[in-house]
């Protein structure tokens, strides 16, 4: 049924047979997990459609986007790694447990803002860390980075039907490594920390990847598996990410800063990463969890 329209208004909520219900006005529900994530296929302006579904929903919180019901299934995903994949700033938590957390994390959040550029925020960052010992990675790893809800979903589902699933982090190797490798990734891109064999140097490899990097890798990966780019799905949360995510097929928001979340083509405010599968109209039986 849906091939017959040009969009689809895409709605996930705690109480979406609630939201079904009050939405009717714009079309019949089709359930893609029964009570939570629904389509309504529909012709019209979308965004008049999406417009008057926001505000039909709007005591609700829930995740309503409209996407275009041609070629809606992406062979590509690009994610940001923090505060996406993960649910920390693996940076602000180095910091932390280093005992200068506050002065690091309130760079972070100006930076993720894009009140300032991301790579001397970033080198400044990295500087406080000189003289710190490479274990303190490993702790940090081991007791603070965490697979946000549904990573291992998305990539899954995802490779399983064909797709490509590439990692990007404005943040280290230590980690995207780590985090590729947990949640299924075939590539993971990021910056280095450079140490002595001991302790960090508190310098960072360069170049540096960062907001014009992320997107050179989504237009590699675009050219490498020759597809085209509306066949492509960057998700993140940063202003660093912001430009991939403008550049993909189905650029998205996670629970992202403003500037991110007023620019996407889709916002994910409430939900978890699952919320990737339903825009691309898989159903829960479709869903594979690992």
């Amino acid at each position: 049924m849906v091939e017959r329209f040009a969009h689809v208004l895409n709605v996930i909520a705690k109480d979406a047979a609630e939201l079904a219900t009050e939405l009717r006005g714009i079309g019949h529900a089709v359930w893609l997990s029964q009570g939570y994530a629904f389509d309504i296929p529909f012709t019209g302006e979308p965004g008049d459609v999406l417009a008057r579904a926001r505000a039909a929903s709007k005591e609700a919180a829930a995740d309503i986007n409209v996407v275009p019901a041609d070629r809606r299934r992406k062979k590509l995903l690009v994610a940001d790694m923090d505060s996406t994949i993960i649910g920390c700033e693996c940076l602000d938590e180095i910091a932390a447990m280093a005992g200068f957390g506050p002065r690091v994390a309130a760079i972070t959040e100006r930076a993720m803002r894009g009140e300032i550029a991301f790579e001397p925020a970033l080198r400044e960052r990295v500087a406080l860390m000189k003289g710190l010992p490479i274990a303190t990675l490993e702790r940090v790893y081991a007791e603070r980075v965490r697979l946000n809800p549904g990573a291992k979903a998305v990539v899954a589902t995802m490779r399983a039907h064909g797709a490509h699933c590439t990692l990007v982090s404005g943040g280290f190797t230590y980690f995207t490594r780590r985090v590729a490798m947990a949640a299924g990734f075939d590539a993971e891109f990021a910056n280095t920390l450079l140490d002595d064999g001991t302790t960090l140097t508190g310098l960072v490899g360069e170049p540096i990847l960062g907001r014009e990097a992320k997107t050179r890798t989504l237009e590699n990966a675009v050219a490498e598996y020759a597809i085209d780019f509306c066949d492509s799905l960057a998700v993140g949360d940063g202003a660093n990410d912001l430009d991939m995510i403008e550049r993909a097929g189905l650029g998205v928001a996670y629970h992202a800063k403003p500037v991110v979340a007023n620019a996407a083509h889709a916002t994910i405010a409430h939900g978890d990463l699952k919320g990737l599968l339903y825009l691309q109209g898989y159903s829960e039986e479709e869903i594979r969890d690992a």
